[in-house]
């Protein structure tokens, strides 16, 4: 199976522009596609996941990817999918921000001369000369058209202010660069980006010709994806220092079950034929197909190394041999006991940063969340000696999916 039509095959294609020539680039190796990241925060999360797959499977291919970092228009700020209006960053904290995700990037992808690239949009656009743009690029955009576009739509009866109307023209300006000075002549992007993609192979076709080779392609969920990240504690991010490797792979290890072979579709790198077979799988086999999903993603993002100790720590966790070591684990000292000797259960929820403060560790006891050593915590005022922390320390589970270890320092 050429790669084009196993893309279609994982569910990873949603729209296209032409897609006899896009077939024929992507198959052939010869596509320098880009794909956007907008720099809101210092790590990726789970919710970029897809493009970065997509971005490595393309490269085997022989096909170049573009990283596109959006230091410029992270200035102006994507109205696409929001109900309000994003807080403005400092030039400072966006390249800080750039950084971290190239880091990231390249557990992906490999960056150097002929193989990927990272550009900043911040680059091109913070030197514009505003009535320059306006009459280069402005004349080429209809206001009737624009307002038509779902991610104008949708912040239409909120307020749409004017800055954020300029993204479409910031982000069209890209491709059309990225065009003539790169050789970029595909962009992907999520069905939130649609009309913004199209922008950019409109912008390209009207100011160097109907000739000029510019495609489009989305990501199907994509949009999604985006949701992926969050979760009710909190992103999921790809930096270890925000989501320990154990908390990812239990994030992907409880994925629902009608999730789980879609998961594993798009995003690993199994072949589909062993995909397909699992198809078939159910009941207690999905159990099986979750293990594999957060097994293959969990050393994609972090290493074998990290992923064979998460699955570690899950065995022993839940039964089936395995090393605790391997969890989440706090060491408590001296000075988290009082002087009785015992630690309550609010102090060691915030000790143990299963909480951010006394008030959320006692609401999350008195709404029957927390249980220590398989025993739900009913009381606020309930304690522990030191004792129960030495050796193997104690298992506190936060909600149904959070576990951590707690034992006491030498």
């Amino acid at each position: 199976m050429k790669l084009y039509d196993e893309l279609v095959a994982r569910g990873l294609i949603a729209q296209v522009t032409n897609e006899e020539e896009i077939r024929k680039m992507i198959d052939e190796g010869k596509a320098t596609f880009y794909i956007g990241f907008d720099p809101t925060a210092d790590s990726l999360h789970v919710g970029h996941f897809m493009a970065l797959c997509l971005m490595k499977r393309l490269q085997m291919a022989g096909n170049r990817p573009i990283a596109l970092i959006g230091g410029g228009t992270g200035m102006v700020g994507d109205p696409s999918g929001r109900t309000d209006m994003r807080s403005m960053m400092t030039v400072e904290t966006i390249q800080h921000n750039c950084d971290c995700f190239k880091k990231q990037m390249e557990r992906f992808i490999e960056f150097g001369e002929g193989k990927a690239q990272m550009v900043n949009n911040a680059d091109w656009l913070l030197n514009l000369n505003y009535i320059e743009l306006l009459r280069e690029v402005g004349a080429c955009f209809s206001v009737n058209n624009m307002l038509r576009a779902e991610c104008y739509k949708q912040r239409m009866e909120k307020g749409l202010s004017f800055l954020e109307f300029n993204y479409m023209i910031m982000q069209s300006y890209d491709f059309y660069y990225l065009f003539q000075h790169y050789g970029c002549n595909m962009q992907f992007g999520g069905n939130d980006q649609w009309s913004n993609m199209l922008g950019g192979t409109e912008l390209i076709r009207r100011k160097l010709g109907k000739d000029a080779h510019a495609m489009t392609i989305t990501l199907l969920l994509n949009s999604e994806g985006k949701k992926m990240g969050k979760t009710a504690a909190g992103a999921v991010w790809l930096d270890p220092n925000k989501t320990s490797p154990y908390d990812f792979y239990q994030y992907w290890r409880n994925v629902d079950d009608a999730d789980v072979l879609k998961c594993i579709r798009m995003l690993t790198f199994l072949p589909l034929e062993q995909i397909n077979e699992m198809d078939k799988w159910e009941g207690s086999q999905l159990n099986r197909a979750k293990e594999i999903l957060a097994y293959e993603l969990t050393a994609l993002v972090h290493g074998k190394e990290e992923a064979d100790k998460a699955q570690d720590a899950a065995k022993a966790l839940f039964g089936g041999g395995g090393n605790k070591e391997n969890m989440p684990t706090s060491t408590l000292q001296e000075k988290d006991f009082e002087e009785d000797g015992r630690i309550g259960a609010i102090s060691l929820l915030v000790s143990c940063g299963l909480a951010s403060s006394r008030g959320e560790a006692r609401r999350l006891i008195q709404q029957g969340g927390v249980v220590v050593n398989d025993e739900k915590v009913t009381d606020i005022d309930q304690k522990w000696g030191a004792d129960a922390f030495r050796g193997e320390g104690v298992i506190i589970r936060k909600g149904k999916k959070v576990f951590h270890r707690a034992v006491l320092g030498e």
